[in-house]
């Protein structure tokens, strides 16, 4: 994703849209569409993402036909394959290490919430490289 995406680079976009922003782009590229709204908080250590409308027309379809269980497994599914490339995008906005990642969906009403828990900010004068070489890493 490029830094433009991201809202960097002599944009005006704060984290918090510049994180809701990327988080939509990465879904429609998995998932075909993405969410129409979302939101994001950010709060000491904690980033809050909610997404609504998150729903294709075949999961709608599904959910009618009384399948929402399966199609609350496939939104983990895919949770897990945008893990990386969602935590990557918080820690390169942010500036932080994302060191816990959680994800659900709810089906009526149509939302999701993507929940990142930051590293505490290092002592002044260190990096998000200088925190991995001390081996404060992501879980992922």
């Amino acid at each position: 994703m490029s830094d433009a995406e991201l809202g960097h680079q002599g944009s005006s976009v704060s984290p918090s849209a510049a994180i809701s922003n990327a988080l939509v782009h990465i879904q429609r590229e998995y998932v075909g569409r993405g969410p129409t709204k979302a939101r994001t908080s950010i709060r000491d250590d904690a980033v809050l993402v909610i997404l609504r409308d998150t729903l294709t027309k075949a999961e709608r379809s599904l959910i009618d036909a009384g399948n929402a269980d399966q199609v609350l497994q496939m939104r983990h599914s895919f949770q897990r394959a945008m893990r990386e490339e969602m935590v990557a995008a918080v820690e390169q906005i942010t500036g932080r290490t994302v060191i816990a990642f959680m994800s659900d969906n709810h089906i009526d009403p149509d939302l999701a919430s993507e929940v990142f828990v930051l590293q505490p900010p290092a002592p002044a004068g260190t990096s998000l490289d200088e925190d991995r070489e001390a081996g404060r890493t992501a879980v992922r």
